[in-house]
């Protein structure tokens, strides 16, 4: 009798969420938000920072890069963390810190004093992250409700980092630079109210010991290589680079080895074995390297080469984002009929296609170019990421759940890491390669409009006049003739993307949804 009741008992579906568990959900939206803002919002700020704080082109792409960076190598390490302490315990002392941090940021004196701001940031933001999407999975205990969680999740990420130039548009507007990062304040403050109110504490049951020594393995590994690839990118082939990518893959393999002897590793690697897991972290982090590149192109050319104040640019890429979100929360009825690997496909595909339309124009891209390309990129990379995240999350069990989605949000930031260095990088490095300034510039101007298109900018404001006209003409032609290679290059690593989701993302034989209950 007991046994009977007991298979009655497992054989029902699980519960499903009310009213809390939805505005629970939407409590942990506001870190997902701030956090996928803070990674683009700094490009429409870059021009004000650059007049104010006059950083050198290094320490502009410092600034942009130290903050995924950080997170990049934290995000396994807080993500097995807050399977051990809690997670929404770990949300909350990360929402504080960076909260307090984002203060000291506004009121940064010089590059070096934002730069360290940027780094505590990333810090803080590790610990929120790998918490908001593995804390969906004990909240929405229901298949379809949780998946559509996720969707609204992944598309809070996207759509954050979309709305970055938008919300710098904004506040640059109206209020100084130091603007971008008081913004954290009132969005945080209702998030830590809310979360203990709402949110129920998750972990593991059965954790096993806090690995230092995996730790430690694991942030170099990441440190190192997504180190090198920024430094490839910005200064070419060298040894620091070499040297950097060497240690960082030296200590990947370490780690790597450590966890599978470990009777309880620190990230269960063994996660990579399903296919939907690893393709879903792969078009993860193709579709980010796509987006945030395309946004670090785009905030510098409505602005410096269209003329657009940081207001109305924003407002330009409002089309694309409405059409972000609605994409990502409209595959998920999609997705129930179609398989998740001809869903992806065609997503990533519309996404090559705009840095296509950008690549093949014969002239600097006009408003209506770019309205069209950041349309069909939201359109395609809405859809990605909301089914890629869910495979991910649902690849997981319970107990893995914080590691598996600390891989996920390891992705998203090495994504932005690679954005800004590899496409920015590459736009930067054609730039000063072939900028040709007119006869009557000093040789201490010339350097600062090498630096950056921003820097051409400030120059030519202060010189005026007919040779100010021709440092701009010169500085735009430069900037613009990047502009073919890096979308090129753009479009086929969409391609590369769409190629891995058609072959890893293949729902098996046995099942005819994207995930299992």
């Amino acid at each position: 009798m007991s046994r009977a009741f007991e298979n009655r008992i497992s054989s029902q579906p699980p519960q499903r969420a009310g009213a809390r568990e939805w505005i629970a959900l939407a409590a942990l939206m506001l870190s997902v938000i701030l956090v996928s803002v803070d990674n683009t919002v700094l490009s429409f700020a870059l021009p004000q920072i650059a007049e104010a704080l006059e950083p050198t082109a290094a320490e502009q792409l410092w600034i942009i890069d130290i903050y995924p960076l950080i997170l990049a190598g934290l995000l396994v390490t807080m993500g097995s963390l807050g399977d051990r302490i809690g997670r929404r315990r770990l949300l909350l002392i990360g929402a504080t810190g960076f909260a307090l941090v984002s203060i000291l940021a506004a009121f940064s004196a010089n590059a070096g004093q934002l730069i360290a701001a940027r780094a505590a940031l990333g810090f803080f933001g590790a610990m929120l992250m790998p918490s908001t999407l593995s804390l969906l999975r004990s909240t929405f205990l229901d298949r379809e409700q949780r998946r559509l969680a996720v969707a609204i999740w992944a598309t809070c990420f996207a759509a954050g980092a979309a709305l970055g130039p938008l919300v710098g548009g904004i506040l640059l507007a109206h209020f100084p630079w130091g603007s971008v990062f008081l913004l954290a304040v009132p969005v945080l403050i209702p998030m830590l109210i809310a979360v203990p109110l709402l949110v129920r504490e998750s972990r593991d049951p059965n954790p096993g010991p806090i690995d230092l020594v995996s730790i430690l393995f694991s942030m170099a590994a990441m440190f190192g290589v997504v180190y090198a690839i920024k430094h490839f990118a910005s200064e070419g082939l060298d040894v620091i680079g070499v040297a950097s990518f060497v240690v960082g893959v030296t200590f990947g393999y370490l780690f790597v080895r450590r966890q599978f002897r470990r009777p309880i590793p620190l990230l269960d690697i063994r996660l990579f074995s399903d296919r939907m897991f690893s393709g879903g972290i792969l078009v993860n982090l193709l579709s980010v390297i796509a987006l945030v590149g395309f946004l670090f192109f785009v905030s510098q050319h409505l602005q410096i080469v269209l003329g657009f104040d940081p207001f109305t640019a924003g407002l330009i890429l409002v089309p694309g984002l409405v059409i972000m979100v609605v994409s990502g929360l409209a595959v998920v009825p999609l997705s129930r009929r179609v398989s998740p690997h001809v869903v992806v496909t065609l997503a990533l595909l519309l996404s090559a296609a705009a840095y296509a339309l950008i690549a093949i124009v014969p002239q600097s891209p006009s408003l209506e170019v770019v309205l069209i390309a950041f349309s069909l990129l939201g359109l395609g990379i809405g859809a990605a990421e909301t089914i890629s995240n869910d495979l991910i999350l649902n690849a997981a069990p319970p107990n893995k759940v914080g590691a598996a989605s600390a891989l996920s949000e390891t992705a998203y930031e090495t994504g932005a890491v690679l954005g800004t260095a590899l496409l920015g990088g590459i736009l930067a490095a054609n730039y000063r390669l072939v900028l040709v300034l007119p006869e009557g510039v000093e040789a201490g101007d010339s350097a600062a409009a090498h630096e950056t298109l921003a820097g051409a900018y400030n120059l030519s404001e202060r010189i005026g006049g007919e040779l100010g006209r021709q440092i701009m003409d010169a500085a735009v032609a430069a900037f613009e003739s990047g502009v073919t290679i890096t979308a090129t290059i753009g479009a086929l690593l969409m391609v590369v993307a769409a190629l891995v989701a058609w072959r890893k993302l293949r729902v098996r034989a046995d099942t005819n949804s994207i995930t299992q209950p």
